[in-house]
């Protein structure tokens, strides 16, 4: 029997390269720049704080993980 750790960890992988790939042909080059996206750049400082950015990755994480487990 095959151990489901082992396909979470593929399925993991292969999210990850697909995420890169997006993110290295800039197509993810709105990703950080939303409008609640918080920036405060001084001339001895910067502070960055993605707010939206995180929802939005929380929400879609979600939904997934909620899928997940409705298909098992």
């Amino acid at each position: 029997m095959r151990s489901p750790v082992g396909l979470v960890l593929i399925v993991v992988g292969i999210v990850l390269v697909l995420v890169g790939v997006l993110a290295w042909s800039r197509l993810l080059g709105w990703f950080g720049d939303l409008p609640g996206d918080l920036r405060v750049e001084r001339p001895n400082t910067r502070i960055y704080v993605p707010i939206t950015s995180m929802l939005i990755v929380s929400v879609v994480l979600s939904l997934l993980i909620a899928l997940f487990n409705r298909l098992k």
